[in-house]
């Protein structure tokens, strides 16, 4: 799997699976306090950090598909 070391942007704005299912478990929940809120952005550790979380099966794996 290829890394990329850009920040992630994640924003439920430019999610295609914005108001999906996919929302009920989002991590993006639990990073902001309501849907639509914002964006945050992860470094390259933090993207390393939140794929080790979810290989544990401590938070739900990051699903964001942005739009384009």
């Amino acid at each position: 799997m290829d890394i990329s070391r850009e920040p992630l942007i994640i924003s439920c704005d430019t999610c295609v699976m914005a108001a999906t299912s996919a929302c009920d478990d989002c991590m993006m929940n639990c990073l902001i306090d309501t849907r639509h809120d914002g964006a945050v952005v992860l470094d390259f550790e933090e993207q390393k950090a939140v794929r080790l979380l979810a290989k544990a099966g401590l938070v739900p794996t990051l699903r964001h598909r942005a739009t384009g």
